[in-house]
């Protein structure tokens, strides 16, 4: 049995799944919103959250990048968004297993169980102190996140390595940012350069996305995570903040 919260802000489907997962024999809960799960976790223990990204307030990759800061709960994407990027961007905001709706119930359940079993078994050997203060001093010397700081035009890597942009860049990297894991439409970007709309003919921004992963990855040492979403446009697709 697990202790579950489950966090959907469509009532109808919360309830059959609270109803679902109780019959199972779980303890589960249901909240509609971010806000609801922080008061559920503060009022009780939860080993595993089931977590939809389209939600009010908070979305569901923000939710699941600030409680793996912090907490090791088992968290499970449960979402109509079938996208590769997205399941990208759940998996590296820190979910353990992301599922596309409509999901057979069964199967929900099956992955909780599995879930709870690898949680229940923990680490097998456990770590020194001197290993945990190295991770500790680590964890807090490296971030885990993109940067895009907007004063100094500046994409920052997880590492801490930089690299400034050009105006263009600057525009396109400020519109990706603001909705990260979240595909953003060739019109979008097209508009947000000061054209008047996407033209097929007019290659320019796949031509500054071919340079400016060029440049990033000499800069790096890595590869940029920035997508290319078919018949849509282009996501970045890790987490990233803005400053």
């Amino acid at each position: 049995m697990a202790r579950i919260a489950v966090v959907e802000d469509e009532a109808p489907l919360r309830a059959d799944l609270v109803e679902y997962l109780s019959a199972c024999g779980h303890d589960v809960l249901g909240c509609g919103d971010g806000k609801e799960l922080d008061d559920a976790l503060d009022r009780h223990p939860i080993d595993i959250i089931i977590l939809d990204v389209n939600l009010p307030g908070e979305g569901g990759f923000s939710i699941a990048g600030r409680l793996r800061s912090h907490s090791e709960v088992g968290i499970i994407m449960l979402t109509a968004r079938g996208l590769n990027v997205d399941r990208v961007v759940g998996l590296e905001v820190g979910a353990d297993v992301y599922l596309v709706k409509p999901v057979e119930l069964r199967e929900l359940e099956a992955q909780v169980r599995t879930l709870a079993r690898r949680l229940r078994a923990g680490p097998a050997i456990a770590p020194s102190p001197s290993l945990e203060m190295d991770a500790a001093v680590s964890a807090q010397s490296i971030s885990t996140e993109w940067i895009y700081d907007q004063l100094t035009w500046t994409l920052i890597a997880p590492d801490g390595r930089a690299v400034k942009l050009t105006g263009n860049e600057r525009v396109f990297v400020a519109l990706l940012a603001a909705t990260p894991g979240e595909p953003v439409s060739r019109d979008d970007i097209f508009r947000a350069l000061g054209k008047r709309g996407w033209d097929p003919a007019d290659r320019s921004v796949d031509s500054m996305v071919r340079r400016l992963r060029a440049k990033c990855e000499e800069a790096f040492e890595r590869e940029l995570p920035i997508e290319s979403v078919h018949s849509v446009g282009y996501a970045f697709a890790a987490p990233i903040g803005m400053r």
